[in-house]
């Protein structure tokens, strides 16, 4: 899997030679396809090749493509890449809905968790991180008193003000969505190399949500973006330099299981956690959830 993510903010056109990705604009770059991780096309007058898809796809490249807000709308999915479909689906399938719940807990607990500790990196007063942290307590199977929503409320405000609010237009909105599309893409991505459906999810059920299962997965990973956009807020707009920089979110380290991995990496072990939770009868397989820590790029050998 590769380990650079590529922005194309500008006209281009994309094709593939030789295994490289050839990138023609103002100038002639040419990248191996084997090193690619992500590739963001934002730019609506850039051009891509049905070749290069292909290419991109069987490489296991997460493309993303952007909308007139240069927002992510959508992500290149492989097909073909599983070979049991059939089997991956009938065991989301079986799924109880006992167990279900209470994988939604150990989600949403990991969730709350990430956010004290973000919090805590981020300087706030000892006194509310560890009132957040507190709400783990309260997390039942299922969480049907919606602890996860009560925790977020106090968390971003706790965060980036009293005055924040997350349906509000602003910098900050624009650079956390930014962020978690990335992060969201990239799970949508892995679930799908594994032969899940990504539309069954564990807690979310929108019949108007393709992404259901990755919405669910994403949760604990969202502190990681608040983080970084927390410690990278600047005074001016929301740029495509910053954005460029955000794409880099899936290179920063998370601790799994307590060794020290890249962002996507950790994701990957989580998916093939959720297999295995999914293909056990009895044992309850531990779901390997993310721990943040403090922003630092993770070193490839």
């Amino acid at each position: 899997m590769g380990y650079r993510s590529i922005v194309i903010s500008s006209s281009a056109r994309l094709s593939v030679k030789n295994e490289q990705l050839v990138i023609e604009g103002e100038v002639c770059r040419k990248v191996p396809i084997e090193d690619i991780r992500t590739l963001m096309i934002e730019s609506r007058s850039a051009l891509i090749t049905a070749y290069t898809m292909t290419a991109l796809a069987e490489a296991g490249v997460c493309v993303y493509f952007c909308d007139e807000k240069h927002l992510p709308c959508a992500v290149l999915q492989p097909f073909n890449q599983y070979t049991r479909q059939r089997k991956r689906l009938m065991s989301q399938l079986a799924q109880s809905k006992p167990r279900l719940k209470r994988l939604w807990q150990t989600i949403v607990t990991a969730k709350i968790k990430n956010q004290a500790k973000c919090l805590e990196l981020c300087g706030v007063d000892s006194v509310y991180y560890e009132k957040l942290a507190g709400f783990t307590k309260n997390v039942q199977s299922g969480d049907p008193t919606n602890v996860e929503g009560q925790a977020a409320a106090l968390y971003f405000r706790y965060l980036f003000g009293n005055q924040f609010t997350r349906g509000e237009e602003s910098d900050i909105n624009a650079a956390l969505n930014y962020g978690y599309a990335i992060i969201r893409g990239y799970i949508a991505r892995v679930l799908a190399g594994c032969g899940f459906e990504p539309c069954i999810g564990i807690h979310h059920r929108s019949e108007l949500n393709q992404y259901n299962l990755a919405d669910d997965l994403i949760e604990p990973f969202r502190p990681l973006v608040d983080l970084y956009v927390f410690q990278n807020q600047s005074e001016e707009p929301f740029s495509p330099s910053q954005k460029r920089e955000l794409c880099n979110i899936l290179n920063y380290e998370t601790l799994s299981g307590g060794e020290h991995h890249s962002c996507a990496y950790t994701i990957e072990r989580m998916v093939h956690s959720l297999e295995r939770f999914y293909d056990s009868d009895a044992a309850e397989e531990p779901l390997l959830l993310p721990e943040i820590e403090r922003l630092k790029r993770h070193e490839y050998e």
